[in-house]
This record gives structure tokens, sequence and C-alpha cells, in this order.
């Protein structure tokens, strides 16, 4: 019996997923009084706190993989730290109990809450390089869409391959000013750009998904975010590709030592190993990809979405929580 028990454990199941949205249903919740408020650390700081307590109950040894940073700098769910109760699964973890702290804090859209999963030792640790370029899109794209290529190109070989005109297709790309020339180039092909104030995970999402308008996202964002996704686009069987972007010679030779590859293309096999990856959402403020959490009379509405690669599944949750619960917290959550 022991011997089937290890089998059992030895890769995170279905079940996993179910746990995780727990903790990532409560950051989202923690981090509600904060939306609007102005003060994005209170807001990651509440939300911190309530995705630890959450993930020490789950049954699994996690190791965080891509957390808050450095043990010195991030007191809880730093990078190399375990969560779980130590017992099933060994997995890799990348969280962000907020994705969009700024986008909280100004009360904006598109803030989530959420935790990637897969099997020890399959998550690329990009953890010495900060920002990745990164292009995203469904599996139309796939053999289709290069990185290496120029954006104009990408569009009109993505248009053809879905049967689209190119002035239908809607690229998301981070608003910053290092992506002046990429958006000028977007809009030059023919393309519309919808422009990200931050959060590019929803953004990789939305742009593999079938129902939203978005068709494919670019530019350079942060590499966690990027190994993140990717665990989430292996559940949608979409396209992934990331090289990474050292912002100087330093970081570059950092990268290098850590045994990263410069000017090289990522592919979604190579960010994340395997077929048994997870990723679970739940959204903090409104968004395209989930809605945010609402305050109904005693109870508050969140919803998420659990995605997991083996069965190609993508699960939306809703969950009702009574507030008397959560002692009152979030009393001036509107409904």
């Amino acid at each position: 019996m022991a011997h089937h028990d290890t089998l059992v454990y030895s890769q995170p199941d279905r079940n996993l997923a179910m746990e995780l949205v727990r903790a990532t249903e409560a950051a989202a919740i923690r981090a509600v009084p904060f939306i609007g408020r102005g003060d994005k650390n209170a807001a990651d700081k509440a939300a911190v706190d309530a995705m630890r307590k959450f993930l020490g109950t789950v049954n699994f040894d996690g190791v965080i993989v891509i957390g808050e940073g450095e043990k010195d700098k991030a007191p809880m769910l730093y990078n190399g730290e375990h969560v779980g109760n130590g017992r099933g699964p060994s997995c890799d973890i990348a969280v962000d109990p907020i994705d969009g702290t700024s986008l909280t804090a100004a009360g904006r859209q598109n803030a989530i809450s959420m935790i990637a999963v897969s099997d020890r030792g399959s998550m690329l640790d990009a953890s010495t390089v900060f920002y990745m370029d990164k292009i995203v899109c469904g599996a139309e794209g796939i053999g289709v869409v290069d990185i290496r290529k120029p954006i104009g190109e990408n569009i009109r070989a993505l248009a053809k391959a879905k049967g689209k005109d190119v002035h239908d297709i809607v690229v998301a790309v981070l608003d910053r000013p290092r992506h002046a020339q990429l958006i000028e180039d977007i809009r030059a092909a023919g393309a519309g750009t919808r422009l990200l104030l931050d959060g590019d995970v929803a953004g990789g999402i939305n742009a593999a998904r079938y129902e939203t308008r978005l068709d494919l996202c670019v530019g350079i964002g942060g590499s966690p975010e990027g190994v993140a996704t990717a665990c989430a686009i292996k559940a949608m069987g979409g396209l992934i590709q990331g090289v990474l972007a050292p912002k100087d010679d330093a970081e570059r030779q950092r990268g290098i030592d850590a045994g990263l590859k410069m000017d090289y293309v990522y592919s979604n096999d190579e960010l994340v190993k395997g077929e048994n990856t997870f990723f679970v959402a739940t959204g903090v403020t409104d968004g395209q990809l989930v809605d945010g959490v609402r305050r109904k009379g005693p109870i508050i509405r969140t919803e998420s979405i659990v995605l997991r690669s083996r069965s190609g599944t993508v699960r939306r949750v809703i969950a009702d929580h009574l507030a008397e619960k959560w002692l009152g917290d979030i009393d001036d959550v509107e409904a």
C-alpha cells in the first residue's frame, strides 16, 4: 500500500488545482480594501500574507521558483521557499499574489492573483535576467509566428492562418516607452493595438483564448511572467516564445553564469518542461480574463480560471464566500 501511495503522489494531480484556487481567492479578497487607494505595497503585502497562509495547508511539497524576490528582500513567498504541508507531490511553483499591483492601487482593470505549478525541476529559473521579449498567440500561430521575424510579417502570417483581414488583428502590448517603435510598427502593418498598463500574463492568456478580441500579445515584460504564462498556454494549446532581454552587460553575464542562453528563442517546452502544468488565477479587479471580487450583501463573490495541461481543460470557478468569515475586512467593497 505504501508503494501505491508513492505512485499516487509522485506528480501533481487534478485535485491540486482546486486546492490552489483557494489560495488565489484568498489573496484576491484580501487585496480588495486596497483597490483604488494608491498604496500598491500594502495591497501586495495583504495578498502575499493570505496566499501564503492558504498554501501552507495544501497537500504538496512546493518550491517557489518564481516568487516575490530573493529571501532578504521578500520575507514571504521568496524564491527557493518551500510551501505546502510537505506531503504529496514535489512541484515547482510560480506565484504572483497580485499581477498588476499598480493596477490595483489605481483601481484599474485586469489585476489578477495567480499561481502556476508544474513538476519539480521543470520550470526555467530565469530569475537572474528580469526581462524577456515575448510573443504569445493561439494554436493557429504554431509554425506560423516567429519572434525573430518583423512584427508586420507575423501579423500578416497570423491573419492568413486565422482567415482574418489584417485590419481585424488586435495586438496587446505593454504601454511602455521601450515599445514606442513596436507599437508604431504594429499600426503601420494595419493591425490595431490594445495597450496594457500592466499585467501581461492576462494579456498573453487572452491572446491565446478563442473568445477574446486579442490575437497576439508581444513585447518585453517580466521573465517570471513569461514562465507563468507558459504554464497556462500549455493547457490551451497555444504558442509562446521568449528571448531574454538583459538590461546591461552585467545582467547578461549573470544570466550566462546561471546557465541561461542569450539571443536564443525559448519555446514553450523550454520555459516549462513536460505536460503536467496548472495555472490558477482569480480576478482582483474586473478584466477580460476574469471578473474582479464583488461584494453582494453578505456574500463576497470571486471568479477564477483553472487551466490544466494534461487534460487540456479550462475551468471557471465562481465562488461565494460568507463575508463574515473574512472578519469585516472588506466592508467598503461595493456590490
